[in-house]
């Protein structure tokens, strides 16, 4: 009998062994069950569907307090958040759906798009913090609103044109490109929030404080900046990840985890932050933050 007995560096050596691959097993059982992947995908569309509905609420709110206005940047921002976080709700019910989708291409613009449009919807945010920062200073804000026209023009030309290219010549090379490109694009709105967030917050700072509503504008400033470009920057680094490790590739069914992950760091929990941060409601004569789109 004791020639069968282990021994016990030998037996603590294989216990050790087996907890180090238990979270790896629960990784593989959990991309690669199919009853997994659909629980994971739907609890995705249920969460970016609360989001959607809640940014759909407080547009319809504001609309009932202020009719008077036109498409003001504020409602702009509520409709598109409402579109987004709708969208990827779709995507992911018919998550199955969309992985039968040929030419291949169509299924990257059918998953890529929503983050375009996400990547506007904050871009607004900062160009309404830019032109409060101008407009404190006294300095002309007449070319802000042309400048976010023209740089959302490019970006979503450039990406058009390298999903035309893709599919009419589908080389890898390319598609790691659209990765990069897109990269690029989150690490340009991550710096834009920390320049204008940034220096909103140091404006706000040299004022007095004492008032409830100062103090609160402060905060707000501050808080959504940081989760902004804390997303933005999170988006960059895994896009990157994304591009050049395949392990990482995010447009994989089998990868739900990392997409569950992925999504909820950097889209449904930053809308759902800055939502409730932005929750407060305009008074029913005019403010600087309703100046409506022109």
């Amino acid at each position: 009998m004791s020639g069968t007995q282990m021994a016990p560096s030998e037996s603590a050596s294989s216990v050790g062994m087996y907890t180090l691959k238990d979270p790896y097993t629960l990784w593989d059982l959990l991309n690669h069950s199919p009853v997994w992947q659909d629980r994971i995908f739907h609890l995705l569309a249920a969460l970016y569907g609360v989001v959607s509905l809640a940014a759909l609420v407080q547009l319809i709110r504001i609309q009932q307090r202020v009719p008077e206005y036109g498409w003001t940047t504020q409602k702009v921002f509520h409709f598109l958040n409402f579109l987004v976080n709708g969208a990827r709700c779709l995507i992911f019910i018919y998550r199955r759906d969309v992985e039968q989708l040929t030419p291949e291409i169509a299924r990257h613009m059918l998953l890529d798009l929503p983050s375009l449009v996400f990547f506007t919807t904050y871009a607004l945010l900062v160009l309404f913090w830019a032109e409060i920062y101008y407009q404190a200073r006294a300095v002309s804000t007449d070319g802000l609103r042309p400048g976010f026209f023209v740089i959302n023009g490019i970006v979503y030309a450039v990406q058009i044109i390298l999903w035309l290219i893709i599919w009419w010549k589908p080389i890898h090379i390319l598609v790691i490109l659209s990765k990069v490109f897109f990269a690029g694009v989150s690490l340009f709105a991550a710096l834009g929030f920390l320049v204008y967030g940034g220096r909103l917050f140091l404006m706000l700072q040299r004022f007095p404080v004492e008032s409830k509503g100062r103090r609160k504008k402060l905060h707000e400033v501050g808080y959504v900046t940081a989760i902004c470009f804390a997303c933005f920057l999170v988006r960059c680094i895994m896009m990157c990840f994304n591009a050049f490790n395949k392990a990482a590739n995010l447009d994989m069914l089998e990868h739900p985890v990392l997409n569950f992950i992925y999504y909820l760091l950097v889209e449904i929990l930053p809308s759902s932050l800055v939502l409730f941060i932005l929750r407060k409601l305009p008074p029913k004569r005019g403010i600087i933050q309703y100046h409506p789109i022109r």
